[in-house]
């Protein structure tokens, strides 16, 4: 009896420990490969190549470190919390004040990210600071060696080059199905144009 009662929680332990990894991956995945690579990725880019911020990293080069934590904490704050409050309104379900919270916490996001680079050396010269930022390394690096994520990697990247395919061979300009699409259209145009006179 007592044996059975650890097999149980065993497995379910297990079931937990995989239901838990399932969800970091899905979620890092989520945020990677569509958010980050679609949205802020290049809002990060453009950032990087403004004028008027490469005037301001010399300025945050002389700034006081305290000065330049208390700013990169309030900009992750709201990053954090305008994601928060996207999510809250999705699930409630007004689906476009979530949407336009997030597309507008996306540059704050951008800005925050060049922000953390330009100024790394001093944000990670405070002892926790630099702590959080290796055990949050360490976290992804331990997320990225699970099999869940190699699994999960192999699949989109199989997803992605089937709409690849599917986008070139059906929805390209040349594609024979579009231009199929286009002389049903006129034909449907013309035969209602003929059947009204």
């Amino acid at each position: 009896m007592k044996n059975n009662i650890i097999l149980f929680f065993k497995k379910l332990f297990r079931r937990l420990k995989i239901l838990i990894q399932f969800s970091l991956v899905f979620l890092f995945i989520l945020f990677e490969e569509i958010i980050w690579e679609s949205l802020a990725e290049p809002i990060y880019e453009k950032i990087q190549s403004l004028r008027i911020l490469q005037r301001l990293q010399l300025f945050i080069k002389k700034t006081n470190r305290y000065v330049l934590l208390s700013i990169f904490v309030v900009l992750l704050l709201g990053v954090e919390g305008a994601g928060l409050m996207a999510g809250v309104f999705l699930v409630q379900g007004k689906v476009v004040w979530g949407g336009l919270l997030y597309m507008l916490k996306v540059p704050i996001a951008g800005f925050t990210f060049w922000l953390f680079k330009v100024s790394k050396n001093k944000l990670l010269s405070f002892y926790w600071f630099r702590w959080s930022y290796e055990k949050l390394i360490e976290g992804i690096e331990w997320l990225k060696s699970t099999e869940i994520y190699h699994s999960s990697i192999s699949i989109m990247r199989n997803l992605k080059s089937r709409l690849k395919y599917i986008r070139q061979r059906y929805f390209s300009k040349d594609s024979n199905f579009i231009t199929e699409l286009k002389l049903f259209y006129r034909y449907i145009k013309n035969f209602k144009n003929r059947k009204n006179l």
